[in-house]
């Protein structure tokens, strides 16, 4: 697919989408639960979670979509299959997650990946369940087996890597038969999403999550044997990652947009855009779960350490692209590992663009400027380069092409409708 975005700004009232990263835990704990759960949200369609569902399915989860969301029947843990092919796709969440949870249900299976996804690292948590009795293998190069019934017992997790890792060990466990402890060292680099993953724990379950904290570590005591229970009815929070493209849009001078359908109280690490916006001297209002941002005035440059808010860091630059003074970018060289190499091209589609952005090995130097040019860009399959580039094109004085704009399907497949419902003119080609 191809778009091109004319020069223009935009206004209107964008109503959140569910936040894929509730969706998929949710998803997760209902599957596993002891009956059925409503799973309330506005449709999504977006390609990780359905990647999550039909892993869920293979296990025997039976999925059914509604345009209230999702009732889920939870999977027959006396009758699991004896082998299951999980088709994750491109989504590194569904492996995270699910890799242990299999493990802990003792099925042999096979987890089938695309794009960067079987590149994208898994370690330490293929050796902590390798020493947990589990055999993992490459069949192939993007297909992972598993083999083997993880035991209870003591895993230890370094939290300066993927929350994911933790998330999905902290789902895990309490499936085993015996009771287990799990411990995150220090720095804990992505605690709200291990927030998120044990408050929704928690409302899947009657036991009370016991945590002990030290400079050192974080100790998590896991009873086994307990399950989860569905509270029968869930709703999934907006999505702040997602949001964070409107409101990065609205700060854009020219543009005003509100959102409504986000949680200012949610655990939701990427709500810091709220504050990081504000700090570089964005007009944001916020009253009754609707935020509004004006671009009446330039923002400025700030320096914004990346290490609990990577996937913030796109929209961000393009931001700082057209801010008042320098910008700097630091602690985001996880941003090299996902969909595409994020460091490299966030600064190669800015630039193209018109921008001034200089790479370095953890981050990213943006000098802003009064306007951006415009030009052709491609997403590079990365959805988040996709919707960047669109924000990007509000501050541009000339046409933005985007090569494989088909990437936000990955996340938020309306992004380009809603942009155009907000007044942005566009021509969108589906054979390109």
């Amino acid at each position: 697919m191809k778009v091109t975005l004319l020069p223009g700004g935009v206004n209107g009232t964008v109503k959140a989408i569910p936040s894929k990263s509730h969706l998929h835990r949710l998803l997760i704990f209902a599957a596993l639960a002891d009956k059925p759960t409503a799973l309330h949200f506005e449709h999504s369609n977006a390609e990780d979670i359905k990647a999550t569902a039909d892993c869920l399915s293979a296990l025997g989860a039976k999925i059914e979509t509604s345009s209230e969301g999702f009732a889920v029947t939870p999977i027959d843990k006396k009758c699991l299959p004896n082998n299951a092919v999980l088709p994750c796709m491109e989504s590194g969440s569904t492996l995270r997650f699910l890799l242990p949870v299999v493990c802990a249900l003792g099925v042999t299976a096979e987890f089938v990946m695309a794009g960067r996804l079987p590149e994208r690292p898994l370690a330490p948590l293929d050796s902590e369940l390798t020493r947990g009795g589990i055999r993992l293998w490459r069949s192939v190069p993007n297909i992972l087996c598993c083999e083997g019934k993880l035991t209870a017992g003591s895993y230890t997790l370094p939290g300066n890597v993927s929350s994911q890792y933790i998330s999905g060990m902290l789902m895990a466990l309490p499936l085993l038969d015996g009771n287990s402890t799990l411990t995150v060292n220090e720095p804990i680099e992505s605690a709200d999403y291990i927030e998120m993953t044990t408050q929704a724990w928690q409302q899947f379950s009657s036991e009370k999550i016991s945590q002990t904290n030290t400079d050192l570590n974080t100790v998590f005591n896991i009873r086994g044997g307990v399950g989860y229970k569905s509270p029968e009815k869930i709703t999934a929070e907006g999505d702040w990652s997602n949001a964070a493209f409107w409101l990065c849009a609205g700060a854009i001078p020219g543009n005003d947009i509100e959102i409504s359908g986000l949680d200012m109280q949610s655990t939701q690490g990427d709500k810091e855009i709220f504050n990081i916006l504000e700090n570089m001297g964005g007009c944001l209002e916020s009253a009754n779960q609707l935020l509004r941002v004006q671009g009446i005035t330039k923002t400025h440059g700030t320096e914004i350490d990346a290490r609990a808010i990577p996937d913030l860091v796109p929209v961000l630059c393009a931001v700082a692209a057209v801010s008042s003074g320098e910008t700097t970018i630091k602690n985001a060289e996880r941003l090299r590992l996902k969909e595409s190499d994020r460091l490299s091209t966030t600064a190669q589609t800015l630039n193209a663009l018109g921008a001034k952005v200089k790479e370095n090995a953890n981050g990213l130097f943006i000098e802003g400027i009064e306007r951006l040019k415009g030009g052709v860009v491609d997403s590079c399959g990365d959805h988040r380069i996709a919707m960047m580039a669109g924000v990007a094109s509000l501050a541009c004085e000339e046409n933005v092409i985007i090569t494989e704009a088909q990437a936000v399907r990955k996340s938020y497949p309306a992004f380009w409708e809603t942009l155009l419902a907000l007044g942005k003119k566009m021509i969108i080609d589906e054979k390109e």
